[in-house]
């Protein structure tokens, strides 16, 4: 199958305003109407009929305010108009599934009105659908509570993609400094070290015959932008398998911030300390040391303990990892050098998020929806989109071929387009903060 981008704009020439295009998820028919014409001549009911269909939206956290509902998770109704879409085509069963961030508060994103919904349409249909939580461990910095093996391995597929996986290069022979914040370094180390990379996938993958990824398009501290490339991250159940920075900034060897500062690298080893003793009255001492240590460093926009910034080389790395192991990834924990299944992704980018994403971000007025059989291709549009150069975002960049360019289409509104066209329907995102000066 060739690749392919359509991108339907929501917006009228006149009104390009959040305040308009919030109204836009209440209107199911319109979302329906809208879906089924990009689904169109890809996913019909000879696609779809009789098979097993995952579902996997981003639900990376429970909303801290009301604008999260719209621009930080897959919107309700959206991912409500795509489930409704697909029980239309006949599946024999869906199952709709996402692994957020270990203190997201599940029931304040799957609630009940979201669940008698979903219920609802699988008893319309007489279809049905189930909802899982793909996550293994919970905790909550500031409750100290870790939840360990909340589903049980035989959930998942430890994939070891070896030599194959793009942290290769920066694996170091000596200490491992890979990390992944509020998570236990040392089960990081087990994980990642040089010819060993090692991801925890959740079985429900390899048991679906149609995968369709369903991302909120926002700004991402550490990857610049997130869509349909860093949504695929949310089918590995156990953070302590996917590194996000390397410890110390770049002066000792790190990516977590620029340049060299003791007393951020103390607080890193201190953070070390307390994920060390989660559920332990000690974490209380490392944890309260490194956001003391922190402070005196006086950082700036591009300093974050968590490494959300445009020097971090280490998540898209990572996010290109789990790519490669869902498309190519077999059920014997190999990777083949064919396709294995055809990953979809429908972005919900209606209202899409700017500044301090992924959690954190503010409504922008994107007004688009796209779907594609092409994660990276799909990415690079959105960033155009977005009013970024893709080429400064290393995970685009990593992405970027001519010959894929040239063999994919483009659509905008039904109308092929080019990469470079997109550019004229493009509005101005604010970047994340560690990205700001950078991106603009």
């Amino acid at each position: 199958m060739n690749s392919f981008v359509k991108i339907e704009a929501l917006y009228t020439e006149s009104d390009r305003s959040v305040s308009s295009l919030r109204r836009i998820y209440k209107d199911h028919d319109l979302l329906l109407t809208k879906i089924a014409s990009l689904f169109s001549n890809t996913l019909t009911e000879k696609e779809i009929a009789g098979k097993k269909v995952l579902l996997k939206p981003n639900w990376v956290r429970h909303s801290a305010n009301d604008l999260d509902e719209l621009c930080m998770r897959t919107h309700n109704n959206f991912l409500l108009a795509v489930l409704d879409t697909i029980l239309q085509l006949k599946p024999s069963s869906v199952l709709i599934g996402d692994a957020p961030i270990q203190g997201c508060h599940w029931d304040k994103v799957v609630n009940d009105n979201l669940s008698e919904q979903i219920d609802s349409l699988s008893t319309v249909h007489g279809i049905p659908v189930r909802i899982k939580d793909f996550r293994r461990v919970t905790f909550e910095p500031s409750k100290n509570n870790p939840l360990q093996e909340r589903n049980p391995m035989s959930d998942y597929l430890l994939f070891d993609i070896g030599k194959e996986s793009f942290l290769e290069d920066i694996t170091s022979n000596g200490k491992n400094k890979f990390r992944v914040t509020n998570y236990n370094p040392d089960r990081m180390t087990a994980a990642h070290r040089k010819g060993v990379h090692v991801y925890c996938i959740t079985r429900e993958l390899f048991e679906a015959d149609v995968v369709i990824s369903i991302p909120k398009v926002k700004t991402h501290q550490k990857t610049g932008i997130t869509a349909a490339l860093k949504n695929i991250v949310g089918l590995n159940g156990d953070k302590d398998y996917l590194p996000h920075h390397r410890l110390g900034g770049t002066g000792l060897g790190g990516d977590c911030y620029p340049g060299k500062n003791y007393l951020r690298y103390w607080s890193e080893l201190c953070l070390d300390f307390a994920n060390r003793r989660q559920g332990k009255a000690a974490y209380w001492l490392g944890y309260k040391a490194s956001r003391v240590l922190w402070k005196l460093s006086l950082p700036g926009r591009k300093h974050h303990i968590s490494a959300g910034w445009h020097g971090n080389d280490t998540t898209w790395r990572m996010v290109l990892d789990l790519n490669k192991i869902i498309i190519y990834g077999k059920r014997d924990g190999s990777l083949s050098r064919e396709p294995q299944r055809q990953l979809y992704s429908l972005s919900d980018g209606i209202i899409g998020g700017q500044g301090d994403g992924p959690l954190k971000p503010e409504p922008s007025a994107l007004g688009i929806i796209a779907f594609t059989n092409n994660a990276g291709m799909n990415d690079l549009a959105m960033a155009i989109v977005m009013g970024f150069d893709p080429m400064m975002i290393p995970l685009l960049k990593s992405v970027y071929s001519e010959s894929e360019i040239n063999e994919t289409r483009f659509f905008w509104n039904n109308k092929e387009s080019s990469l470079t066209e997109l550019k004229g329907n493009a509005i101005n995102i604010q970047p994340p903060p560690g990205w700001n000066s950078y991106l603009k």
